[in-house]
C-alpha cells in the first residue's frame, strides 16, 4: 500500500470553497469526468450527507491494458458530510471498478483555517492498493504520482469554479 498526503489553503472563506467543491466538474483542467450522479442526499442531525456516483473516461496504458484488459469508462463512489456548526466538508471515494486489482480511497476535510477564518484548509489523503499484478510497488508508484497531478488539477479547479461563481 502507498500512502499520499497534502495540505493547501484556499485564500477563500470555507463556505465558498465548499460551495465550489459541490460545482467541480465539469471543469476545464480535467476532462475525465463525464458525469456525477447524486444517489441520496438528506439531513441528518443538522448535517448534509451525500452519495454520489462518479463516471469517468480515460484510456489505460498499453502496458495496463495488456494485464488487465481494454477499458475506457470506470466509477467510483463519493459520501461527504457537510458540518456547517463545525465548519467542516468531509469527503471520502473510493473506485468501483477494477477493484480486482487497484483499490485507491481518497479522503478529503476543508475546514476553516483556524489561523484566519477566511481561508480554508484542505487535507487530503489518498490510498493505493495493487494487487494481483506484477510489480505492485511499481505500479502504485505510477498511481501515486498521478494522483498527484490530479490533486493539483483539483485545487486549479475550485480557483476556477470560485472565480466563475
Amino acid at each position: 500500500m502507498k500512502i499520499w498526503t497534502a495540505q493547501h489553503i484556499f485564500n477563500h472563506s470555507w463556505e465558498t470553497v465548499v460551495q465550489a467543491s459541490f460545482f467541480k466538474y465539469p471543469n476545464p483542467m480535467n476532462t475525465a469526468v463525464k458525469s456525477i450522479d447524486v444517489i441520496d442526499r438528506q439531513v441528518i442531525n443538522g448535517e448534509l450527507h451525500s452519495y454520489r456516483l462518479i463516471n469517468t473516461r480515460w484510456t489505460l496504458p498499453n502496458w495496463a491494458s495488456a494485464l488487465i484488459g481494454p477499458m475506457s469508462t470506470f466509477y467510483a463512489v463519493e459520501y461527504s458530510k457537510v458540518s456547517r456548526d463545525q465548519r467542516k466538508l468531509r469527503l471520502d471515494s473510493h473506485n468501483l471498478s477494477l477493484r480486482k486489482f487497484v483499490e485507491i480511497r481518497e479522503k478529503l476535510t476543508y475546514e476553516a483555517y483556524p489561523e484566519d477564518p477566511q481561508k480554508t484548509l484542505l487535507k487530503q489523503t489518498t490510498y493505493v492498493t495493487v494487487k494481483g499484478l506484477p510489480f505492485n510497488g511499481c505500479i502504485e508508484n505510477i498511481l501515486t504520482s498521478k494522483i498527484s497531478e490530479n490533486a493539483a488539477k483539483g485545487r486549479q479547479a475550485i480557483e476556477w469554479v470560485i472565480e466563475n461563481l
